[in-house]
């Protein structure tokens, strides 16, 4: 490819139960982008959307070469496909943001103007972040726990919108966990990153695919693939409560030796085995959880299948392994 080829920027967005805002999508991201540069393109990963994102994408595609959709065999997930997204982007600078328009198109400028500042990494900041309150109250306690379980940083403001320059990508590219998260992995590969305040539209078509029970599992996998903590902390809570059963079996000597108070039986007895039995239980299902992760990493299957593109693939375009 020349370079004259090679697109300035690259907008990947994953797909998933919004067919109707993709056309809105792709006129105000076309309006915002030309004032940069004519050279761009929009790679559009239908995430084995429900409704008919292909086809809509299909239609794009025919009307202008510049999006490329890619469509994935089945449901990988949201950072699966902004995965395959940024294995197919060729752009100096890539902008991975949302297709339901909640993440403004028109705020790429903000983002690209501060790059140009000699960043290579710059997330948007929801300053206001239109979401139901229950969303909202989600997100932070979401993100409390993370940081609090995974000893990394994070912030429920600072959203997966945003823009990062090739040699980020090429570097992303290279990590092949099977257990992803966008915006954590972009923030262990470190670079120069800064975050700015960004708009927040509120949500006009579909409606998100993470329910409660979605966001738990979410946080469960996050923490696993990210940290050890919760191993740590296990043991840590193991010693302290072998400490203080010495403590409480010493007083009770004392008691009975000392004042002749008789050691109480069945009642305290049973209270100890299932207290130690679901202590031991617990601590058995988050080594379990470590276990199913090395397994799943051992079986070194693609991190996702495409099964169609609307462009040519390559040699320089490959699957992720």
């Amino acid at each position: 490819m020349k370079n004259s080829d090679i697109p300035l920027i690259s907008v990947v967005t994953p797909v998933y139960g919004c067919a109707r805002a993709l056309p809105e999508l792709y006129e105000r991201l076309v309006k915002t982008l030309s004032t940069i540069t004519e050279n761009f393109d929009i790679i559009m990963v239908n995430d084995h959307s429900p409704d008919e994102a292909w086809e809509v994408i299909l239609q794009l595609a025919a009307k202008d070469p510049r999006v490329k959709g890619i469509k994935l065999s089945r449901n990988f997930g949201q950072h699966r496909a902004i995965t395959a997204g940024l294995d197919y982007a060729d752009g100096e600078w890539v902008v991975v943001m949302d297709c339901d328009l909640q993440d403004q198109p028109e705020e790429i400028l903000k983002l690209y103007s501060k790059a140009q500042e000699g960043y290579d990494i710059v997330f948007g900041r929801r300053a206001e972040r239109k979401d139901n309150f229950f969303k909202k109250f989600m997100s932070k306690f979401y993100n409390k726990t993370f940081i609090f379980i995974s000893g990394l940083e994070d912030d429920h403001t600072v959203s997966s919108f945003g823009i990062i320059n090739k040699k980020v990508v090429n570097v992303f590219r290279t990590l092949k966990e099977q257990n992803r998260r966008y915006k954590p992995f972009i923030f262990w590969l470190g670079f120069k990153r800064i975050s700015i305040d960004v708009k927040h539209a509120p949500r006009i078509y579909g409606k998100s695919s993470y329910s409660f029970r979605k966001l738990i599992s979410l946080a469960i996998d996050s923490i696993v693939a990210h940290s050890n903590k919760p191993l740590r902390l296990s043991i840590e809570f193991g010693f302290i409560m072998t400490f203080l059963s010495l403590l409480y079996a010493l007083w009770l000597i004392l008691r009975y030796f000392i004042y002749d108070v008789p050691v109480q039986g069945w009642t305290s007895v049973m209270v100890s085995i299932y207290l130690i039995g679901g202590l031991l239980f617990a601590n058995m299902g988050v080594l379990g959880l470590y276990i199913g992760k090395v397994f799943d990493e051992t079986k070194q299957r693609p991190i996702y299948i495409v099964s169609e593109t609307t462009f040519e693939n390559n040699s320089k375009n490959k699957k992720r392994l």
